[in-house]
């Protein structure tokens, strides 16, 4: 009898871990958004008003779950207000729109400087040395759930979204693309659409290389030459903050991205 009811239990328990995310989902979803965030979503993201009715719903009801999901820090004594939270969410979930996906699954910890954080670092010679330092960084993503940001710079790539530099998208790119468990400029994809993703971005990279010497000639940062990895985030600013230029001088590399993000960020300027 005892193994009968363990067999039931246990069944019990086995369903109600399975449907409890989406019930969780529905509960969160069907609650007001509040009114505060919304004020903080129009004023940090002045195109809001520019995109698609149900654009402009996924993003809320996005940045709902993930905030409920993801657990702020404030470090060096900042303190998280919403404002920090939504600011950060608003732009994160930029990324997810239209995107049959979970809101950053691997992603449980955001911890916020109040400006440009000291890290160690490795830098490893063609000779074999290693050199160890530290350098200040704006915004780190880890592999482990984590995500670092620097608050000034955080507001200093909302405050100008067509400059190219946003630390938010940036960081965030990384996570999508560690979602595989690599680090490498491939986010998760169908494997048809790998081939090409591949072959463009392996060519564009090549190019932003070789446009280290006139980096004023460029769209994209320089920075974005240092790894596939990189190359990946800053195309992303890039293509959320000068999509217009970007698909100009680079339409492979943009028609690529459009693809993947399925947005097409002209239409929000």
């Amino acid at each position: 009898m005892s193994a009968y009811y363990f067999l039931v239990f246990g069944t019990i328990a086995a369903v109600l871990v399975f449907l409890y995310p989406g019930w969780r989902r529905s509960i969160l979803l069907a609650r007001p958004f509040p009114v505060e965030w919304f004020d903080i979503v129009k004023r940090k993201l002045p195109f809001y008003a520019r995109m698609q009715p149900d654009e402009q719903q996924q993003l809320l009801d996005l940045i709902r779950l993930f905030v409920a999901d993801k657990t702020f820090y404030g470090c060096k004594g900042l303190q998280i207000t919403d404002e920090i939270r939504i600011t950060i969410a608003a732009q994160a979930c930029l990324l997810l729109l239209n995107r049959h996906t979970r809101v950053f699954p691997d992603l449980h910890f955001i911890l916020v400087y109040p400006y440009a954080f000291r890290a160690g670092h490795e830098q490893h010679n063609p000779d074999g040395t290693v050199i160890r330092g530290q350098r200040e960084l704006l915004g780190e993503s880890w592999q482990y759930g984590k995500v670092i940001l620097s608050w000034d710079d955080v507001e200093a790539g909302v405050a100008d979204f067509r400059d190219g530099h946003n630390v938010v998208l940036h960081e965030f790119s990384h996570q999508l693309d560690s979602e595989d468990g690599l680090v490498n400029g491939a986010p998760v994809m169908r494997h048809s659409k790998l081939k090409t993703w591949a072959d463009v971005f392996s060519r564009e990279f090549a190019d932003l290389i070789a446009a280290a010497d006139n980096p004023q000639l460029a769209v994209m940062d320089p920075y974005g030459a240092s790894s596939p990895a990189e190359f990946f985030a800053v195309a992303t600013e890039t293509f959320f903050e000068k999509p217009a230029e970007l698909a100009q001088m680079h339409p492979h590399l943009y028609a690529e991205l459009g693809n993947y993000y399925k947005v097409d960020p002209r239409k929000w300027q």
